[in-house]
């Protein structure tokens, strides 16, 4: 991608609403911007981060048998009715109406149109276990929309629904999503101790739910971390318990944190109400057992810029970065302006991903402040100076020494 091609622009000055850092860095580098509040358009830049985030979660997904399906955002009330959660979600409900004057809500969780969903096809017992997840924009009517992508009341989420014929299978699925939630944080640059399974409150259907607790200063939640099993417990229930649930340590550190996804077992919460029952080896009718599990992809989004950043900009993983390469030339020479062309290409054919600074009227301050706003993993610069000396040079965002190669050698340092 060019610059030049980009309908976007960034800015020197951060929005005056802008109340954290994602939400200043994200609007000033020209990844989103703000519809309303609560509400953000995903620009070019941001969009490519989003879609990596997204597609790294369903490589994920997929490992362990999840079907990739897509359910609607708009559904009846009356499903909601025969849960009981018309009543218990109506503060964060949006409501309108369809043709014959039928409730509509806008979903923010998709429970109760899954769970139906899945009960067409699902007969006997040899029709279980099925797991099935999809990417969908939510609507929740926040209260206080804030903290840029943290919390909106129209964001993307990841979700994942399992049903099993009994609690032991549920279980054993349960361990395998444990599991590949962490491989998916490792993978977004939100591993290495960076993010805590969290004991939280399970509700009426579960002693316990669990949370993946990103660690941030930014963090609304507080949680009380074990360094001896490397698990946390939220405030809410450390309250109540004030120990590990795995060891029954009490000396906990107390840290606050970005909940980035959640895993439930449901059990029969939900398949109860709707009646979705299943016929077992003896015969008999049984109701089959259900977990939940989400990641919110933009919420995520802003936690990776809250994380990585300092006083220039943001500093992408290379795993979710728009792109791997932010190139430009410097000065008005044609010499190196055809040379920074002939790298674009050759990085281009060879896939690797490059955002190419072509502005022909920005100063080198410019583009070199906006390379450092937006966060590209590398910055590769050609200019009369960096040919005199035999090459370009080349440094990486998160680094601060700069080195000069020949031109023919990029390609095989970037791949």
């Amino acid at each position: 991608m060019k610059f030049s091609q980009l309908f976007t622009k960034t800015s020197k000055t951060a929005v005056s609403d802008a109340d954290s850092i994602n939400a200043k860095l994200l609007t000033q580098a020209g990844f989103i911007t703000k519809q309303m509040a609560g509400v953000y358009v995903f620009l070019p830049l941001g969009l490519r981060v989003l879609n990596k985030i997204e597609n790294t979660i369903r490589e994920e997904m997929n490992k362990i048998g999840g079907n990739e399906v897509l359910m609607p955002t708009l559904t009846l009330e009356e499903n909601y009715e025969i849960t009981g959660r018309d009543k218990t979600l109506t503060d964060v409900f949006y409501r309108t109406s369809g043709a014959g004057e039928s409730k509509i809500v806008l979903n923010p969780t998709h429970e109760e149109i899954v769970t139906p969903l899945v009960q067409k096809f699902v007969f006997s017992y040899q029709d279980l276990p099925k797991s099935v997840y999809q990417f969908q924009t939510k609507f929740r009517n926040e209260a206080r929309a804030k903290s840029g992508l943290l919390r909106g009341r129209e964001f993307r989420m990841k979700d994942m629904y399992s049903f099993h014929a009994d609690e032991k299978d549920l279980d054993a699925y349960y361990e395998e999503v444990t599991k590949a939630y962490f491989r998916v944080y490792d993978r977004l640059g939100l591993g290495n101790g960076r993010t805590i399974l969290t004991y939280a409150s399970g509700g009426a259907f579960s002693k316990y739910s669990h949370e993946y607790q990103t660690l941030s200063s930014i963090g609304e939640d507080t949680i009380y971390i074990c360094e001896k099993c490397q698990v946390a417990v939220n405030k809410e229930i450390a309250d109540e318990q004030n120990v590990c649930p795995k060891c029954g340590n009490k000396d906990l550190k107390e840290e606050k944190a970005i909940e980035v996804g959640n895993i439930f077992k449901l059990m029969d919460k939900f398949t109860g109400p709707f009646k979705f029952l299943y016929q077992n080896e003896k015969g008999e009718q049984q109701v089959a057992q259900m977990g939940c599990y989400g990641i919110g992809p933009s919420r995520i989004m802003g936690t990776i810029v809250e994380v990585y950043n300092d006083e220039k900009g943001i500093i992408w993983p290379e795993s979710v970065a728009p792109y791997k390469v932010h190139l430009m030339s410097l000065g008005k020479e044609e010499e190196s302006k055809k040379e920074a062309e002939k790298i674009y290409q050759e990085l281009s054919q060879k896939n690797i991903e490059v955002l190419f600074d072509d502005r022909g009227n920005s100063s080198a301050g410019e583009k070199l402040a906006d390379a450092d706003l937006i966060g590209l993993p590398y910055r590769v610069v050609v200019s009369k100076k960096t040919m005199e000396k035999g090459g370009v040079e080349v440094k990486k965002r998160n680094e601060e020494n700069v080195e000069i190669i020949k031109a023919k050698d990029l390609i095989k340092i970037l791949s």
